[in-house]
């Protein structure tokens, strides 16, 4: 049985696993961007760091606040230690034009 920290991210990749995925295998994990505008959305998602690191990423944005997210989604093994690393990397990355992680989501790789 694999172990998993005590904390949100490891509760995540407990439940995956549960579902049946091979934690061995790769993945698509979609990360999401907190961001206050439109503007500042498309500046994250079309950063050429972003593509440089393998991102594909998407924008969607509340009608009625103008806030959004930017989903940036890459096919990675689901380890605990790169789905940490890779938070703070899209933070810095992010961070310059007011965004933030706000977590990520798989549907995992069960057949």
């Amino acid at each position: 049985m694999l172990q998993f920290p005590a904390d949100a991210d490891g509760d995540a990749l407990r439940r995956v696993a549960e579902g049946g995925s091979d934690m061995s295998k790769p993945m698509t994990v979609e990360f999401a961007v907190a961001v206050a505008d439109e503007p500042s959305g498309q500046a994250i998602a079309e950063r050429e760091a972003a593509a440089a690191a393998g991102f594909t990423t998407s924008l969607t944005f509340d009608d009625q606040s103008d806030e959004g997210t930017c989903y940036c989604s890459a096919e990675m093994l689901a380890t605990y230690d790169d789905l940490i690393r890779v938070q703070q990397e899209l933070r810095q990355l992010a961070s310059s034009d007011g965004g933030d992680v706000d977590g990520w989501q798989t549907a995992g790789n069960v057949s």
